[in-house]
């Protein structure tokens, strides 16, 4: 079995010193690019340089304090005012006021506006009932009379009108009007064979 030869000394000393002088620069570096990070900033997470914390903004080399207003939250972003307004509030003239909600009305799920609830219709910044005719019901439109005929009724004005089927005919695919049934063919309000 061959023997193994002790490293020389000086080959351990060599790698020792090696080891030590790379990791040193690295420490040097790290301490001045600290140095040169202002207050309120922290390094990028990526690349070189700083950025501003959230509540703060790049101002001559500086970070400085966004001034939030009554009802507002700091965002993250280098666009902008540097703020939001909470849910419930809009921006109206750099403040932020809060939504007034009408009766039978709710915030929608951004919470920056309200709806009308299901049975309502907005008008005039109100939520006003929706008048649904006999043998209609409410859809979930948001434009349109807000209510649609059952089947076997057609809309007429603001009422739901029975369809009048004539002989040998049946309801159509919509429910709304009639087909005849085959091989009669359809003339004016009858069905007729060809």
């Amino acid at each position: 079995m061959p023997r193994l030869r002790p490293l020389p000394v000086l080959t351990i000393r060599s790698l020792i010193l090696s080891v030590l002088l790379a990791a040193v620069p690295g420490a040097v570096s790290a301490q001045s690019s600290a140095a040169g990070i202002p207050a309120h900033a922290s390094a990028k997470s990526y690349g070189n340089g700083w950025v501003c914390d959230r509540g703060y903004r790049e101002v001559g080399g500086a970070c400085v304090a966004v001034r939030l207003p009554a009802n507002a939250y700091a965002t993250d972003t280098s666009y902008g005012q540097g703020w939001e307004c909470r849910r419930g509030y809009q921006e109206v003239d750099k403040r932020c006021t809060a939504i007034a909600v009408p009766r039978n009305a709710f915030l929608n799920s951004s919470g920056d506006w309200w709806q009308c609830e299901r049975g309502y219709r907005e008008a005039d910044s109100a939520c006003v009932a929706i008048k649904v005719p006999a043998n209609g019901y409410l859809t979930e439109s948001t434009f349109g009379s807000g209510w649609t005929c059952e089947r076997g009724h057609r809309a007429v004005e603001e009422a739901c009108i029975a369809v009048r089927v004539p002989e040998n005919a049946h309801l159509d695919y919509s429910g709304a009007d009639w087909d005849c049934d085959r091989p009669y063919r359809k003339k004016g309000d009858r069905c007729f064979l060809p």
